[in-house]
């Protein structure tokens, strides 16, 4: 972490890179191929080897992997997708990018995720797929309705863009059987620079999230290399991660053990901070399953709150506006009262390894002091 004696909480987030990246990163200039190429391929088996699956294939970003797992889970026109209404609205982009529709479920206010029974309550009966948004890095657990998904042909996507490391039980998120999603943007728990991942569930899933990634393309790049044609076989776009964001990839995952237990730790002493504070709700991200992406509380007066530790440079946000409301997605527009409740209350205090614990307390002592103002 951070070893300077200035506090560092004016930004919420900051890539945090262990030092062999620009050297991963040149590594791959001089070899002189940019896009996907053996580099992307091994990141690939890394990131399946660590989680424990037989196959992850690695995709531009996390809204390419939230596409096209959609387009591998059947969904499309005339299809509902369950989806909450707080997330980036990359997640709710990549339904109506298959030609689906989103149907907003609410959220527990305490985790800022869906429940079983608020998914159940959200289903109908032109759901073709839920969308399970793993808030702040938390697990969900959807196995008491597993079956009757099942039965109904639901497919679970997890979104698990914030929960790169995370576990349920035993496993890594990833290595549950579901589709399954993840970001590696510049502030995720590991970071590509650029790029996402999917965890398909068969092979078939995945040759089919190959070949959407590829503009359709048949043959890999080594196979048309030797080739005087190649083969289109289907719909495609320019999905495929490029080897230089692989390559910091695979510079990061070799210290994630790191990342896991500093963002565990940060995130714990937050927890001990706020407790002497009024009116502060921490949002529960399950950190003894979880690797923390954010910290969250729900203040009152959060406009305030936030526009005060903003004039203090206190690197404070807010994530997110709910989607439900935003003018893209009014069609789609259905009554939410708990996301419309904590939607006026959530704030996203600075969160990321750059931080020492002096920077968190110090982040308290701010907070307090906004709240008594």
């Amino acid at each position: 972490m951070s070893t300077s004696s200035k506090p560092d909480v004016r930004r919420n987030a900051s890539p945090y890179l262990y030092g062999e990246e620009a050297a991963a990163v040149a590594q791959v200039l001089e070899s002189g191929q940019y896009g996907h190429s053996e580099v992307t391929e091994a990141f690939e088996r890394r990131i399946a080897g660590f989680l424990g699956v037989p196959d992850a294939v690695a995709v531009a970003s996390g809204t390419a992997a939230l596409h096209t797992a959609l387009l591998a889970a059947g969904a499309g026109p005339g299809s509902e997708v369950v989806v909450p209404s707080i997330t980036w609205c990359s997640t709710v982009q990549a339904i109506l990018a298959v030609g689906a529709t989103p149907r907003f479920a609410d959220i527990d206010p305490g985790t800022l995720c869906v429940t079983d029974q608020l998914v159940m309550d959200a289903l109908g009966p032109d759901t073709a797929a839920v969308i399970p948004v793993l808030f702040g890095g938390r697990p969900i657990d959807l196995s008491p309705i597993r079956d009757e998904l099942t039965e109904r042909n639901i497919a679970v996507v997890e979104d698990a863009a914030h929960a790169f490391g995370s576990r349920k039980g035993r496993r890594r998120v990833g290595a549950t059987g579901d589709l399954t999603c993840f970001s590696f943007g510049p502030v995720k728990n590991l970071t590509c620079g650029q790029g996402g991942m999917v965890i398909p569930r068969t092979p078939e899933e995945a040759n089919a999230i190959r070949l959407i990634r590829m503009v359709g393309v048949a043959q890999s790049q080594a196979e048309r290399a030797n080739a005087t044609s190649y083969r289109v076989d289907g719909f495609g776009l320019r999905y495929q991660m490029s080897s230089l964001n692989a390559a910091i990839g695979l510079a990061q995952l070799d210290h994630f053990a790191t990342t896991e237990r500093t963002r565990r730790v940060l995130w714990r002493t937050y927890r001990q901070a706020l407790t002497e504070l009024d009116g502060v709700r921490l949002v529960d991200v399950d950190p003894d399953q979880a690797v923390p992406h954010l910290c969250q509380v729900r203040v009152p007066h959060r406009d305030k709150v936030f526009a005060h530790l903003r004039a203090e440079g206190i690197g404070v946000g807010v994530h997110y506006p709910p989607n439900h409301l935003q003018p893209a997605f009014a069609p789609w527009r259905r009554p939410l009262p708990a996301t419309e409740q904590v939607a006026e209350e959530i704030l996203t205090l600075p969160f990321h390894q750059h931080l020492t614990e002096d920077d968190i307390h110090q982040v308290a002592a701010a907070l307090g002091q906004a709240l008594k103002n």
